[in-house]
């Protein structure tokens, strides 16, 4: 079963989902407020399970509403996906896949884990 980390970052706080295996497999922006966070993480669980799938990496493809998780290749040339929510605001990212399969593994993944993962609070001053 997967689980949100929620961490102290660099001006702020943010959460990675991270898969059964404690692979990060999602990551967010930094957030200046815990509340915040936790609306963010709040975001990936009811916007993942019905995310639409754009694939950016092929020629032609069709745009698709928000809630999306949106396919791309990076300047290395490496597969990428981010989660947008409803209102278009990016809620996550993932790490660079050198196969797309990967990169759409990773998108499955968060769409099984993220739903009832645990919330899980790693900051030093609670």
């Amino acid at each position: 079963m997967g689980k949100f980390v929620i961490r102290d970052a660099k001006n702020g706080v943010k959460f990675d989902l991270k898969a059964g295996n404690g692979e990060i497999i999602l990551s967010s922006e930094i957030y200046s407020s815990l509340a915040s966070c936790k609306n963010g993480i709040a975001s990936v669980q009811k916007n993942a399970p019905i995310a639409a799938l754009e694939d950016q990496t092929v020629e032609s493809f069709e745009k698709q509403k928000n809630p999306k998780f949106e396919v791309y290749t990076d300047k290395a040339g490496e597969t990428r996906f981010r989660l947008k929510a409803g209102n278009g605001e990016i809620i996550g990212v993932g790490e660079s896949y050198k196969k797309k399969a990967s990169c759409l593994n990773g998108i499955e993944s968060i769409r099984k884990n993220a739903v009832d993962a645990a919330i899980e609070d790693t900051r030093e001053n609670k």
